[in-house]
């Protein structure tokens, strides 16, 4: 099948574009390479990509409804899924900067499912995000669980983004699975996210800083697990619950073709602990500067993936130790340090 992966260029979108080529399907490409961070990194995962057979790129902005539908539903071939992983992300810079979201993640998502809508795409696997849960403090975090109370503006889009997805699902019965990531790390990863952002001042003989005084816990989740779920749940078309009650509505399902799912590690690390595993892996201590919990931050996650698990076999198996030895060892190669 010839599948459209947004965000192409992205961190889990090039990924995601790499294992489906391993199994034989096309791949278009779309992203906008925006410079939200340093655009050659986004160059190296696309130039990867390029070289591979099956795999074509189209430069184009999400927020452009002409340009996407001109992409999806182009006269000489057919899209027959999409992985909508293109978006405006991070908690923090939600808060300096608003409207990069609205435009992104609001706009841009409505433009992906009316492009689904008229192109006919049998199935969308969109990204939502474990910051859906907010002031949630019940742990673990699980899909059954209402998530009305958002800390941050990014949230608060990943949120609308799975109602808008209901409603086009009821209205147009367009097949929607949405997958709330849980603090995604690996090879490739962004150069904002925590390990990116330790691994390189710790190199660098700089000072770290460590938020909560490394207290908080993350569902740290390695990006081959997170690449299995996405895969597992695209060639998992969803089709009404029968199980559904309206009397006592889930927020994970509905009588429309509609699923939301977790995929997380199922096992949350201290921050704390996470550091001291790089430091492990680096060889070097690291100085750190102990601050508050950032505002828009929480001060735990962790994934219930039952649902998951019993509807697809999703099983993460990458324990700490391995995967940040592993983005340290792509991390010291693609930067010769």
């Amino acid at each position: 099948m010839t599948v459209l992966v947004t965000g192409a260029a992205g961190f889990i979108g090039s990924h995601v574009s790499h294992a489906l080529l391993d199994r034989g399907e096309e791949v278009l490409g779309l992203d906008n390479m925006t410079h939200y961070y340093d655009p050659k990194l986004k160059q190296g995962r696309l130039e990867r990509l390029e070289a591979r057979k099956g795999f074509k790129f189209v430069f184009a902005d999400i927020g452009r409804i002409q340009a996407l539908e001109a992409a999806v539903t182009p006269a000489t071939e057919k899209i027959d899924r999409i992985v909508h992983l293109a978006a405006q992300a991070g908690v923090r810079y939600s808060i300096e900067n608003p409207y990069a979201y609205v435009e992104s993640n609001l706009v841009g998502f409505i433009n992906v499912l009316e492009a689904c809508r008229h192109g006919k795409v049998e199935h969308l696997v969109y990204a939502s995000s474990s910051s859906v849960y907010g002031a949630n403090r019940k742990l673990p975090f699980s899909v059954r669980d209402a998530v009305d109370h958002p800390v941050s503006l990014y949230a608060a889009t990943k949120k609308a983004n799975e109602l808008m997805a209901h409603t086009y699902s009821h209205l147009y019965s367009l097949p929607t699975t949405g997958l709330r990531f849980f603090t995604v790390y690996g090879p490739w990863g962004r150069p904002d996210m925590a390990l990116f952002l330790f691994t390189k001042k710790i190199l660098a003989g700089q000072p770290i800083e460590v938020f909560n005084h490394g207290k908080h816990t993350r569902d740290f989740t390695y990006i081959d697990d997170i690449v299995e779920g996405v895969i597992r749940t695209l060639d998992r078309v969803p089709a009404g619950d029968p199980a559904f009650d309206a009397l006592n509505p889930t927020p994970a399902s509905s009588s429309a073709p509609y699923r939301v799912y977790n995929i997380g590690n199922h096992q949350p690390v201290e921050l704390a602990h996470y550091i001291e595993v790089l430091e492990t892996k680096l060889g070097r201590t690291a100085e750190k500067i102990l601050l508050p919990l950032q505002p828009g931050d929480v001060p735990d996650t962790y994934a219930d993936v039952e649902e998951l698990r019993r509807d697809t076999g999703y099983s993460p198996s990458t324990p700490i130790e391995t995967g940040i030895g592993r983005f340290v060892d792509w991390y010291r190669n693609f930067y010769k340090c």
